[in-house]
């Protein structure tokens, strides 16, 4: 009897059937154990195309190529060498690439002699009639394109016509020449990317790739350069380039390409380098340009100099890669604009002077001083006194040594059965209707949050400034809890918009404390808000509502409140003061709101006006806050009770009800005197305040807002009449006629700039 498995229904089976259910089991197993070993014998190796175009993409490339060579079993490597490598003026150094024994498969020769911009354009149609033949032929599995050349263009376009799929190698970055859109149009034509920094993977995201094919790496030549670097040779490479009486750290690299979007003056400033060097007298190893146009221009300056007889020059064509690195490492300084300055040098600590535009783009170490303006002799000289001979801490912004690794097993990982074309991840938008009447009637409108001390706000703000849903929370104490529920008030402010028939156009907050609109983060905030220092609130709120978000400081909000809405309107120059809580405001300065440049303009609260006066919440003392603010006037209320010194008669305080600035406002209308002394101060300290911001920037027109506005607004006039300056004497004080200053400004920053552009 053999043995009954264990099994719904198990027991009211017969035995055969039960045999027969085993058996058929096993069956299963043993053909499914068949199959995946038929899978895994019949995988085919990833056949890889590395295309190398000069001596800088290669000493990239080379890692990759020796790490796919290593892996024969996985890849199957084939080599194709193009470009400059094969011009005899730039050293032939397609020889090194067979040095280190790989097999090249294919030399196309692709650069149309003339160095200027018509035979860059004519080496780019000459690869592109030679590529397909080769591409053809090899039929790989991947093209790997590194970096920003013209050549490169080339191959992403044939590969990609000719439904090749392709890895570009330094994707995202930033350089701030015509490398930029080459480099950026090489990313919309990969398939795949394996980019350095994090921000160049941020870049590429914004550039709506697809975030599961980009690969955070780091750059190959790190790899080898920070594994190679501690070599005990080092000074005998040194001397074989630069001569027997060269020591360490006092010698200068120098190396500048022409900048093909302004050859003329990258030419004036290869001369002004080389001037500056000749004055420097330090042994300075020279490397010739690239091939890019504008190169044969500055190698005429450089032999017109006699550089290469002068004594203390050696000019190179080309320098192995390894041999570079210790020259790179041990050198007092290297000059020029190669993204090697800005790159490799930096894991060195080696002191670089970046000339011109070139590279100032790029994400750089503190060991790079930029001289953007090269335009005279003795700003570089002086550069060169300031670096030459430094060292610096080295930065590993662009690697860590283990690229080549995540690159191989990101190859690895591409599935050559998934769809060829690629597609692009957009923010989220709203389906276009053509002609369609609920489209033409919808209202454009903002989305506005007022984040206040005590309550969270949030509102759906048309054109016209009418409020027309508006949703109201206590502002939560933690940080978790508030971003969840600004979220959750957004979300429902967006679904409840589209029932309206609002078009959102973005988000616009106002917060209290110092804010940087630019970059949409709180940098550090009031006492009244907590946990709210350094956060970030324009890019999770953008995520999440796939809208533009806008962020500034709430007295900023009610300046550009008053200039859609308000008194403001066709005003060029006036100011802001918000009386509430506390005193805060904003400068309008010829129709543009003023920020600063620490974000920190129109703090009108902490303007002094006395220098020993009451405390402010700031920490100083003597701010107008302290005098004139909600809080100072609720703690004169609160000492003038504790004295019995507050209530009149036909004023009702009850014992249970907290005192606040509106009960001395109230003794003071009734005729207490010692409410009334506390009111002429701080409408004094206000008035003060105010006559030394009309001093300062003039403007035409003071807005008081918010609940003391009433109140200040007659004081302020006669103190304004009493003490500025007769030109000043005449300006006027209006009390704001807006409701919500607040949440009608954080919407004018989207009205207003969504379209627009220019906030």
């Amino acid at each position: 009897m053999w043995k009954m498995e264990k099994q719904p229904g198990a027991l009211n089976r017969n035995p055969h059937e039960l045999y027969y259910l085993r058996m058929q089991r096993t069956k299963e197993k043993m053909d499914r154990e068949k199959t995946e070993e038929n899978l895994y014998q019949n995988k085919r190796r990833l056949k890889v195309c590395v295309a190398t175009c000069n001596r800088a993409d290669y000493s990239k490339l080379a890692p990759i190529m020796f790490g796919l060579k290593s892996h024969p079993e996985e890849f199957e490597l084939e080599v194709v060498v193009l470009g400059s490598h094969l011009i005899d003026d730039y050293g032939n150094t397609f020889r090194m690439i067979e040095q280190d024994d790989f097999d090249i498969g294919s030399k196309l020769h692709t650069i149309v002699r003339g160095e200027d911009e018509a035979a860059m354009v004519e080496s780019v149609g000459l690869a592109l009639v030679k590529l397909p033949d080769v591409l053809q032929r090899l039929s790989p599995d991947i093209l790997i394109v590194h970096g920003d050349r013209f050549d490169a263009l080339a191959l992403a376009t044939a590969a990609a016509l000719m439904n090749i799929r392709i890895l570009h190698l330094e994707g995202g970055e930033v350089s701030g020449t015509i490398d930029d859109s080459i480099r950026h149009a090489i990313s919309k034509l990969a398939h795949y990317h394996a980019c350095c920094t994090r921000m160049a993977e941020q870049h590429l995201i914004a550039m709506c790739e697809d975030h599961s094919r980009i690969l955070l790496a780091g750059c190959p030549s790190y790899d080898k350069l920070l594994s190679t670097y501690h070599r005990d040779d080092y000074m005998d490479i040194i001397k074989s380039w630069l001569g027997d009486k060269v020591k360490e750290n006092d010698y200068i690299v120098a190396l500048q390409h022409p900048v093909t979007t302004d050859i003329q003056h990258s030419i004036k400033i290869y001369g002004l380098m080389l001037d500056a060097l000749i004055s420097f007298n330090k042994r300075t190893l020279i490397l010739f340009p690239n091939i890019d146009a504008g190169s044969k221009e500055m190698v005429r300056v450089m032999r017109k100099k006699g550089i290469e007889q002068h004594p203390n020059f050696r000019a190179v064509k080309h320098i192995p890669f390894e041999q570079f690195i210790q020259l790179l490492s041990h050198a007092g300084c290297m000059i020029g604009n190669s993204s090697c300055g800005v790159r490799e040098a930096g894991a060195f600590g080696t002191p670089v002077i970046n000339l011109g535009t070139r590279q100032t783009g790029r994400e750089t170490g503190e060991n790079v001083l930029h001289v953007r303006d090269a335009d005279t002799h003795n700003k570089i000289y002086h550069a060169l006194e300031l670096q030459f001979g430094k060292r610096y801490p080295g930065s590993k912004i662009y690697g860590d040594g283990n690229a080549v690794p995540r690159i191989l097993k990101f190859l690895s990982s591409i599935d050559l059965d998934e769809p060829l074309q690629k597609t692009f991840c957009f923010p989220p938008v709203k389906d276009t209707i053509s002609q369609d009447i609920d489209h033409i009637l919808e209202t454009q409108s903002a989305l506005a949050v007022d984040l206040g001390g005590t309550n969270l706000r949030v509102a759906i703000v048309c054109m016209q400034g009418n409020i027309v849903k508006k949703y109201t929370e206590p502002n939560p104490k933690t940080f978790e809890d508030r971003m969840h529920l600004i979220l959750k008030m957004c979300k429902d402010a967006v679904q409840d918009g589209a029932r309206l028939n609002c078009r959102i156009l973005g988000v616009g907050i106002s917060t209290g404390g110092r804010v940087n609109p630019q970059e949409g983060i709180v940098l550090h905030s009031t006492k009244l808000i907590q946990e709210w220092s350094s956060v970030d609130l324009r890019t999770p709120i953008s995520d999440a509502l796939g809208l533009p978000v806008w962020v500034d400081n709430d007295g900023n909000c009610a300046a550009l409140a008053e200039r859609k809405f308000g008194h403001g309107r066709g005003v060029d120059n006036f100011v802001t003061v918000i009386t509430g809580t506390g005193i805060g405001g904003g400068i309008i300065h010829n129709s543009e709101l003023v920020h600063g440049s620490t974000f920190c303009a129109a703090e009108l609260g902490h303007i002094k006006v006395s220098l020993d006066g009451p405390e402010c919440s700031c920490g100083s003392q003597g701010c107008i806050e302290a005098f004139a603010s909600g809080m100072a006037l609720q703690r004169e209320a609160k000492r003038l009770h504790d004295e019995e010194l507050l209530k009149m008669d036909g004023m009702d305080v009850k014992l249970a009800e907290p005192i606040t600035a509106a009960h001395l406002i109230s003794a003071a209308r009734k005729g207490n005197s010692k409410a009334n002394a506390v009111l002429h101060k701080a409408s004094l300290a206000l008035g003060v305040g105010i006559v030394n911001i009309l001093h300062i920037v003039n403007p035409s027109l003071v807005i008081l807002s918010g609940v003391l506005a009433s109140y200040y607004q007659a004081p302020v006039q006669q103190v304004m009449l009493e003490r500025a300056l007769f030109s000043a004497q005449s300006i006027k004080v209006v009390k704001s006629d807006l409701e919500e200053p607040a949440l009608l400004g954080a919407a004018s920053m989207v009205l207003d700039y969504a379209t627009r552009r220019t906030y």
